[in-house]
C-alpha cells in the first residue's frame, strides 16, 4: 500500500482524503472510509472488468455541480481485486 497525502477535489471541495490508499492501473483508490458521503450519491451504473469484477458507481455533487458516474468501486471484486474491495475511484 503506497503512503502519503492524497485528495479529491471538486472545484476547491474536498470530496475524500487519506493518508493510505491503493494505486490499480493509474488509478488511486481511497478507502470508503475517506470520502465525504454528503457529496455522494449511488446510481444504477454498473460495468465489468474481466480481473477486477463489477463496479459500481456514484454521482458526485458539489454546489451546483453534478458529476454522473465520477466515481465507482467494486463491492465484491475477484479474488486479485480484493485490496480494493469498497475502495473508491474517480474519474480524471
Amino acid at each position: 500500500m503506497p503512503s502519503g497525502h492524497v485528495e479529491a477535489t471538486i472545484d476547491g471541495t474536498v470530496v475524500a482524503t487519506s493518508d493510505t490508499y491503493e494505486v490499480v492501473e493509474g488509478n488511486v483508490y481511497f478507502p470508503p472510509s475517506s470520502i465525504k458521503p454528503e457529496y455522494f450519491s449511488k446510481t444504477d451504473l454498473s460495468t465489468h472488468c474481466g480481473w477486477k469484477g463489477d463496479a459500481s458507481y456514484y454521482t458526485i455533487k458539489v454546489g451546483d455541480k453534478e458529476l454522473e458516474n465520477a466515481a465507482w468501486y467494486y463491492p465484491e471484486p475477484f479474488d486479485k481485486a480484493k485490496n480494493i474491495k469498497d475502495y473508491v475511484a474517480f474519474c480524471k
